[in-house]
């Protein structure tokens, strides 16, 4: 069980009445997204994908490249934006990544991605949205 205190706080009821099914069941409950379901995955624009669930930039666009995983990826969140840790579901051991401010499950993050972090955040596409720069 999270014990942690986040910045932003809300209540079950306040979660469901925020979120659609599918980013509850995602940011709340740890799932994850159908590969290829989301349309952010192709979003090329220039701008700033922050979490849904308290409106916290996580990731710039300049960051986002095409892994071939069927999830929006990047090489490395906003500093501050996202913190990290240990998930060991479904017999793996892997690096959660969730939103710093609310606690919002995002994704995973493996250290199979491109320079020069050789990071890639693989994020559900549900849990954020985007604002195009000006």
């Amino acid at each position: 069980m999270d014990t942690h205190t986040y910045p932003v706080t809300r209540t079950d009821a306040e979660w469901r009445a925020r979120l659609t099914p599918e980013q509850y069941a995602v940011m709340r409950n740890h799932g994850t997204e159908r590969p290829g379901s989301c349309a952010l995955l192709y979003e090329k624009r220039a701008g700033t994908f922050s979490c849904v669930g308290c409106d916290q930039p996580l990731f710039q666009s300049t960051l986002k490249f095409e892994s071939g995983t069927g999830w929006p990826s990047f090489n490395d969140p906003v500093p501050g934006s996202v913190e990290n840790t240990v998930d060991r579901s479904y017999g793996m051991v892997r690096t959660e990544c969730h939103c710093a401010r609310c606690g919002s499950h995002l994704g995973h993050v493996f250290e199979d991605g491109p320079p020069p972090t050789g990071l890639r955040y693989c994020i559900n596409g549900v849990a954020l949205k985007f604002e195009p720069a000006v």
